[in-house]
């Protein structure tokens, strides 16, 4: 099986070329990637636990769903493919912002993304793909913020850096 490509991108979201998504994450190169937060009629947000197996972050906790867009693929299209695979629904996505952020591991490998970022709405339970994910949560954005104070070590990188701006958003919608 090949393995999976991600989209080499300009500051600015200029498609440059592909790599393979390991040799991007080793060399640090800038690629576009995508980040679906969910949430519910409480406005609470549907949080994942990864996988105890995952190359970087397991069992960690983040936002709904993430990863990397296809060529030819849009991002709404992205998000929606990876909320089914990972949580096994699908929903309506909007874009809200993008942004880039990079992110060291100590595995040697380096998130260096431009992420899009994208909204949907859900009020069921997830049917959860355990090869990708070991848990699930809704939880009100006051306490991750609070939690994110209190146990950083408990959640991702990006989820660490792309929450705040996330919720910055959502209390600007609101105001």
């Amino acid at each position: 099986m090949k393995e999976e490509e991600v989209i080499l991108v300009t500051p600015e979201d200029t498609v440059i070329g592909t790599m393979p998504k390991m040799e991007a994450h080793e060399k640090a190169v800038l690629h576009r990637a995508f980040s679906v937060f969910v949430m519910n009629d409480k406005g609470e947000t549907l949080l994942q636990q990864r996988a105890a197996h995952k190359y970087h972050s397991p069992l960690l906790w983040t936002n709904t769903c993430c990863s990397h867009q296809r060529i030819g693929e849009s991002n709404i299209a992205a998000g929606r493919r990876r909320l089914g695979e990972e949580m096994g629904f699908d929903t309506e996505l909007k874009e809200l912002f993008s942004f880039i952020y990079k992110a060291p591991f100590d595995n040697g490998l380096t998130e260096h993304e431009l992420d899009h970022v994208l909204l949907g709405d859900f009020n069921g339970e997830p049917e959860i793909n355990p090869e990708e994910v070991a848990s699930w949560k809704w939880m009100d954005l006051d306490l991750i913020a609070k939690d994110l104070e209190e146990h950083p070590e408990i959640y991702t990188a990006w989820f660490r850096i792309i929450f705040n701006r996330f919720f910055d958003h959502i209390r600007q919608d609101k105001g």
